[in-house]
């Protein structure tokens, strides 16, 4: 996995280092720091970013209290954390993060030592999609329309594999699963059979949430499926190459300017590259996200004649995003995808 700017691991243990020195002194108001939920029976929950805070409170509800590391708006590849936030960490009853997305949570959890530590790239089956930029791209499309079948058979089983397949989280594995509605399923069930393992007492209430949550992902890739199923093109353009798992799903074929890292500056040979395949394969749009900047999608969109939209990775939800949840952001990814891709 090639992410942006990644921290030193020096750095990262010199902030854990000071928070530890500073721990008495530090206050938060938030709920996971302060122990003031501790008092009213609710586990204490750190969620790393945006799609595992999600899940932490769709799944929790009422019975956990949950603080998340990311900020909205803030770009979570970059994120440094602060001493207190890495005390929250040590103070937490619970913690759910996605290794491989942000090096220096992962140093941080790592060294926190909770005993309810959970890691979600372990409840599903990660991929090496590695980067689509400058794949050979003269295979065509032939069979892709079976490329949804195709995965899920492979898929089949996988759930009681987790660990096996999950826990190293090796260079070059794409960690994006929770734009996979199906992936994304998973892990739900995953995360919420530890909420029962780590809060017996609320049990019934976390299988339920799980149910509830699960009904409504089932649904969402339903409207994929459907949605996706027949279109003018199968071929997209977009800034981060972060939907890896959603093309494989859908038999979709992701073009990324410029790999995984939306920020990087494509080479003159990939953007002659792109202009091709937009001609070839009929793309109208270059889709760019919300908390990256749109002015490498913009150029090549000005350059071969096409249209921009959003295509929002969810890392984070803010008032620029079209919806306030997953669910919600997910519906307009869809709706963007069928317009650019010509639905019928």
């Amino acid at each position: 996995m090639n992410v942006r700017r990644l921290i030193p691991t020096a750095a990262v243990a010199g902030a854990a280092a000071l928070s530890l020195a500073t721990l008495s002194a530090c206050s938060s108001t938030s709920g996971a720091a302060s122990g003031g939920d501790k008092s009213e029976g609710k586990l204490d929950v750190v969620a790393s970013f945006y799609p595992m805070q999600y899940l932490a409170e769709q799944i929790g509800g009422d019975h956990v209290s949950v603080t998340t590391l990311t900020e909205p708006g803030v770009e979570p590849h970059d994120l440094e954390l602060k001493p207190r936030q890495t005390s929250e960490l040590r103070q937490a009853d619970y913690i759910l993060y996605l290794k491989g997305i942000q090096p220096a949570v992962d140093e941080a959890i790592a060294q926190a030592g909770v005993k309810d530590t959970v890691d979600a790239a372990t409840l599903t089956k990660l991929e090496n999609h590695g980067s689509e930029v400058g794949h050979d791209h003269d295979h065509g499309h032939e069979g892709e329309e079976h490329a949804a079948e195709e995965h899920a058979a492979e898929e089949h089983g996988h759930e009681n594999e987790a660990e096996e397949h999950g826990h190293e989280n090796e260079a070059g594995a794409d960690p994006h699963v929770w734009l996979d509605p199906v992936k994304y399923t998973e892990v739900a069930k995953g995360v919420g059979a530890s909420l029962e393992k780590a809060d017996p007492d609320n049990a019934a209430a976390y299988k339920k949430n799980t149910e509830a949550l699960v009904t409504k992902l089932n649904a969402l890739n339903t409207a994929f499926a459907d949605g996706l199923k027949d279109t003018t093109t199968r071929t997209f353009i977009t800034t981060h190459s972060a939907f890896g798992y959603l093309a494989e799903r859908y038999g979709l074929e992701q073009e990324g300017i410029a790999g995984i890292d939306p920020e990087s500056e494509p080479s003159p040979a990939r953007i002659k590259e792109l202009r091709e395949i937009a001609r070839k394969d009929k793309v109208t749009t270059v889709f760019f996200e919300t908390l990256a900047s749109d002015k490498t999608a913009k150029t090549l969109a000005a350059d071969a004649n096409l249209k921009t939209d959003v295509l929002d990775p969810l890392e984070g939800i803010t008032d620029k995003s079209k919806g306030d949840d997953y669910i919600e952001v997910m519906e307009s990814n869809l709706a963007a995808l069928e317009k650019a891709l010509g639905a019928k």
